[in-house]
């Protein structure tokens, strides 16, 4: 059944890029993109080092190439490196640094700050680092911490533009899991609203206004005036109110006079 040559090639992808992590961990392997072509099957390995990926004169390479054609029968592959332009705003390069420092005996608390600070200078829109695990010494029982940073998806399928990494790291404690997520700068979401178009439509500003900080100017002027218009209509029918109950009384008080004049005359 066609069924079960999709579920052979997933299996091979995955055994595929365990081995590559493991060959390739030194120079920060952070996955792999297989394009099959009618010639060849290009394979794009990304990594944060390109030059130990490489290896001297290539050596590397050809040992990965015959590897793959031999062990994960891919049909004639050619490998292509690509290194990563900004390894802070990739959560699998983020998530494998957090992993070394920590094995090699570094605070976790020191290095989840670190890296949270380099994302965020890096100019990410929102982060998220989860670690949990044997986060204290022998004996000490298991802690999550959850270190958030902007804007975040969680659920949706906008949560497909949201880079995610994951891998546990191991210490003489225990285990420790690591989680990353990173919204990397210039993501759109679908459901974002431009502020100045909805005040815009609801009329609470004029298209003169430019920039964020115009608009919410605006936004707070016209707020402004609304509330002045309705104090002004307050005070107003207060007013009017006043002089009719004026107006009232000064009646009663003349009829109560006309009344005592004619009981005066009577008499």
């Amino acid at each position: 059944m066609i069924e079960k040559i999709f579920v052979t090639q997933g299996i091979r992808r995955i055994e595929l890029e365990e081995f590559l992590k493991k060959e390739l961990e030194k120079a920060g392997f952070t996955g792999v993109d297989i394009i099959k072509t009618p010639i060849v099957t290009k394979v794009v390995i990304n990594v944060v080092k390109p030059g130990l990926a490489i290896g001297r004169s290539g050596q590397t390479i050809k040992n990965l190439t015959e590897i793959m054609e031999k062990q994960f029968g891919i049909e004639n592959p050619q490998i292509e490196i690509r290194g990563i332009e900004k390894p802070d705003l990739d959560a699998e390069a983020v998530v494998n640094k957090i992993k070394s420092l920590i094995e090699r005996g570094f605070s976790w608390r020191s290095v989840i700050y670190k890296v949270l600070n380099d994302i965020v200078d890096a100019g990410a829109e929102g982060v998220e680092i989860i670690i949990k695990g044997k986060l204290t010494g022998k004996g000490g029982r298991k802690k999550k911490i959850r270190i958030i940073y902007g804007y975040m998806k969680k659920v949706g399928d906008q949560v497909k533009l949201v880079d995610y990494g994951k891998t546990d790291a191991y210490t003489k404690a225990g285990a420790i899991g690591i989680r990353v997520r990173i919204v990397r700068p210039n993501t759109v979401f679908p459901d974002k609203i431009n502020i100045k178009e909805y005040l815009l439509q609801r009329g609470k500003i004029k298209e003169s206004a430019t920039t964020i900080e115009e608009v919410i100017e605006k936004g707070e002027e016209n707020k402004v005036k609304e509330e002045t218009e309705k104090a002004t209509e307050k005070q107003n029918e207060e007013k009017k109110e006043k002089r009719t109950r004026q107006k009232k009384k000064q009646k009663e008080d003349k009829k109560l006079k006309e009344g005592e004049n004619e009981k005066s005359n009577e008499a």
